[in-house]
């Protein structure tokens, strides 16, 4: 299991180092460690009075990135827990030096590989798609015990897929009869509940609703808010935060994150004085997210919807 977790490709390796800036005396946080691409570059780069926290959910990639980083020794502080507790975390740690975070939103190529995770349409197991295998939620109770209106919800707003209502009413029709248990019988379902037409060309017509269900089940869109504010409470003026997204929902969670946080006052403009006394607290480095290149592109396809953001602590 852990060879798959090596074979991982970091997305937008280079850019994150370049948009981390990182500088001798400071501590970086690796809040997605996976399989330890992004936090073997940083870990190279750490000087004198340096550390990095490795953190990740899965138990299995802190347990592969222990190993592959080894070489680092103490420099190296292993933590299994979710991002959104990342306040808490830096707070049991003691660190009052934090010079830059970085998070890999999404999946870890190894969870999508592994069959038994239930994650891929492409591969025939029990509906799982826990990041952390400690997680009682998982896709079986969601599919199977979810109401149709539940089920709709999260398929059109976590999803964006505008067959949501039949993909919905075809799960509740289907689990009537008995429990759907595997992920290619929940993804002949979803197929089935789309019209041909709309099934001509475009991606696999599961992916959508397999990407709502994993939301729904990890949480993943409600933790990126805390993890951002807290990073950037916890950040050293000039220190970095830098986010890669693969899908809209998760860039829009960031970009509104990082907007809100660039704000200064927002009393209303009538008033003669500000009294919220609020200052911005952070500023974006790139104007735009930075984007993959051709031979990224090239040479790891999965890269193609990645974003990345940088902010800059003031």
């Amino acid at each position: 299991m852990s060879e798959i977790i090596f074979q991982h490709t970091p997305v937008l390796l280079r850019e994150c180092i370049e948009g981390l800036a990182i500088r001798d005396g400071y501590t970086y946080v690796d809040c997605t460690t996976g399989g330890g691409g992004h936090s073997y570059e940083i870990a190279k780069r750490l000087g004198a009075g340096s550390r990095l926290i490795c953190l990740d959910r899965d138990k299995t990639a802190i347990e592969a990135a222990r190993e592959r980083l080894r070489e680092f020794g103490k420099k190296i502080t292993f933590v299994n827990e979710n991002y959104s507790e990342l306040g808490g975390i830096l707070r049991g740690l003691g660190v009052d030096n934090l010079g830059g975070v970085l998070a890999d939103l999404g999946c870890s190529s190894y969870q999508f590989d592994t069959p038994e995770r239930g994650f891929s349409y492409m591969h025939d197991a029990r509906l799982d798609m826990r990041m952390s295998t400690d997680d009682e939620l998982d896709a079986y109770e969601v599919v199977n015990n979810y109401s149709e209106d539940e089920l709709r919800r999260i398929i059109f707003e976590y999803g964006e897929e505008k067959f949501g209502s039949r993909i919905a009413s075809a799960i509740c029709s289907h689990r009537a009869e008995k429990p759907i248990e595997t992920t290619l019988e929940l993804s002949e379902i979803i197929k089935n509940a789309i019209p041909a037409a709309a099934r001509i060309g475009g991606p696999h017509p599961a992916k959508r609703t397999f990407q709502a269900i994993r939301i729904e089940v990890n949480g993943e869109l409600a933790g990126i808010s805390p993890m951002i504010r807290s990073a950037v409470n916890a950040l050293v003026p000039g220190g970095r935060i830098a986010i890669i997204s693969f899908h809209s929902l998760e860039d829009r969670a960031v970009k509104n994150t990082f907007r809100d946080l660039m704000k200064g006052c927002t009393c209303p403009k009538d008033f003669p004085v500000c009294v919220c006394h609020n200052k911005p607290k952070i500023k974006e480095v790139y104007k735009k997210p930075i984007l993959p290149g051709e031979e990224e592109l090239t040479n790891n396809p999965r890269s193609r919807s990645a974003k990345l953001r940088v902010a800059e602590k003031l």
